[in-house]
């Protein structure tokens, strides 16, 4: 349970980061950055599972570099829906695919960081565990 939470708040405190650092994100408060993460794992964990089986064929083809593709859009679809939580991602300073994919950069970072501190608590590296 505790690893969930430390998840939780590593992925809110890199969202906050991604706000201070990429022009084209606002946060609109604390609230929104502990609401996002949320939002981002309920979309991977359905909208982004059924295009992953879909386009698993030219996942295979491409050598899996077609994840970033899907893993960008999936950020752009929860920034979409945290949008109503007072996440903006403003195209008009940079481009929403160029915010999602500094956004899902950083995401990866921190989930290295994550998963490395996760060997710390015996429970391994992805085993059901996102960030």
């Amino acid at each position: 349970m505790w690893n969930l939470i430390v998840h939780w708040l590593i992925s809110a405190a890199s969202l906050m980061v991604a706000a201070y650092l990429i022009p084209g994100i606002q946060l609109q408060g604390v609230g929104p950055a502990l609401i996002a993460p949320i939002v981002i794992g309920l979309v991977n964990a359905t909208i982004g599972f059924i295009v992953k089986i879909i386009t698993f064929p030219v996942t295979i083809l491409t050598l899996g570099i077609f994840l970033l593709v899907i893993n960008a859009l999936m950020l752009m679809f929860a920034a979409f829906g945290a949008g109503i939580a007072g996440i903006v991602v403003n195209s008009a300073d940079r481009s929403d695919a160029t915010a999602a994919r500094w956004l899902f950069a950083i995401f990866a970072v921190l989930a290295a960081v994550g998963c490395v501190a996760s060997f710390r608590s015996r429970a391994g590296c992805g085993r059901g565990q996102t960030v």
